[in-house]
């Protein structure tokens, strides 16, 4: 493996599809490499954009305008960063072009759906999940719930991202808000939705998952401390690792979580999240990518999910070790509008052991993601605490019209 020099005919050339808050970092970690990055989002001036060598706006959706990006700026690798992408473009151009896609053009096509990731986990390696089943118009969905799954169940999109669409059903008054939810929350216009049994689940975790080269030159794995996270209204709202766990636990999420990604192949994190009850441990989902929940591992590991990305995209060594407890907690937008301004800044910073990352976007929505405050401390429940606070701290104002 070599590293060029940007902006050079030498430059080693990466293309992420998606530059949001997660691409924004994955960027610098790549540029701290010697990488030179182009980002390409559906807006102008993305988190990523902003710190990217090049900027490119298209509808990743439209294998025309995919297609004719990737041939004019020719990038070695090609890391997808949504799910909205015109997977069959990748899957020509890693064929036609030897040009490596993240982790493979197999593992995006898969998981870019929740069917197809699903389907592969509970029916082809057999790994326990809740109960599910396919709704592609309302009726339908009445019908597999009063027949099937029963209440209270989950409706999620086919295709969605930080739990954007997704909602609890308790009774058959919620059926027709849940599909409409559901349509509006997806990536793409498609009119299908997963509804899955209601696990009672005592947490859940993310569990990053590395495929990463070892000493020896052969893809390994390689897994982070589980973290656990809380969600509302299927967002993530704060984190934590280490997540305790039963050891027993613990093992058989590693052993899913390897079949899982052994299975999509390439090299690259992956963030699985399970459902915990007992000892007994539900796959749920699985991104090809970093994880927001994970964004904790940039106070708490020595590489954190950006840099271990990054190192396993190059062929680099990787090393999941933790340093310390720590939390994350989301700085939410709260009110629309473009160019908000941030205050309480100094009161934030001021929590002991806290940091606080501000995305960049260039336009807030009342529950859009525009920070995260971060804490580290001797246990999980301090740095929860600071993490907390520090984000209640924040607060966002209208900018000037």
């Amino acid at each position: 493996m070599h590293i060029g020099t940007p902006l050079s005919p030498s430059a080693t050339r990466i293309m992420l599809l998606g530059a949001g808050e997660l691409g924004k970092e994955v960027i610098i970690s790549l540029q701290r490499l010697g990488v030179e990055v182009i980002a390409v989002d559906r807006y102008a001036h993305s988190p990523g954009q902003q710190v990217a060598h090049h900027a490119h706006v298209i509808d990743m959706s439209d294998p025309v305008a995919l297609r004719a990006l990737i041939m004019e700026t020719q990038p070695e690798f090609i890391v997808p960063e949504i799910e909205a992408i015109a997977t069959d473009v990748l899957a020509e151009v890693e064929q036609e072009l030897n040009i490596q896609i993240i982790p493979t053009a197999k593992a995006t096509e898969l998981t870019m759906n929740r069917e197809g990731i699903r389907r592969l986990a509970a029916e082809e390696l057999n790994i326990p999940t809740s109960s599910y089943e396919f709704a592609e118009s309302l009726s339908d969905l009445r019908l597999i719930i009063e027949n099937s799954i029963g209440y209270p169940c989950v409706v999620k999109p086919v295709m969605s991202s930080s739990g954007k669409g997704q909602s609890v059903v308790y009774d058959p008054s919620d059926v027709a808000t849940a599909w409409e939810y559901a349509m509006s929350g997806g990536r793409v216009s498609r009119s299908k939705v997963i509804v899955e049994g209601f696990v009672q689940f005592d947490y859940e975790i993310t569990l990053l998952t590395v495929r990463a080269l070892n000493e020896s030159g052969e893809v390994a794995t390689y897994f982070c401390d589980p973290i656990g996270h809380v969600q509302r209204h299927g967002d993530y709202v704060e984190s934590w690792q280490p997540q305790p766990m039963q050891d027993v636990a613990l093992q058989q999420a590693k052993e899913y979580a390897r079949r899982i990604t052994q299975e999509l192949g390439g090299r690259g994190l992956f963030g699985v999240e399970f459902f915990v009850q007992n000892s007994e441990v539900y796959f749920s989902e699985v991104s090809p990518r970093p994880h927001d929940t994970g964004m904790v591992t940039m106070v708490t590991q020595r590489q954190n999910e950006f840099e271990l990305h990054a190192r396993a995209i190059l062929g680099l060594p990787v090393n999941t070790e933790s340093q310390c407890c720590g939390a994350s907690a989301v700085i939410y937008g709260g009110v629309d509008g473009k160019g908000v301004r941030f205050h309480g800044l100094p009161q934030a910073l001021s929590v002991p052991n806290s940091e606080i990352r501000l995305f960049g976007k260039p336009e807030s929505f009342s529950r859009r993601r525009m920070g995260v405050a971060l804490a580290y401390a001797d246990t999980v429940e301090q740095a929860r605490e600071w993490a907390s606070l520090a984000a209640s701290q924040v607060k966002v104002e209208k900018g000037k019209s």
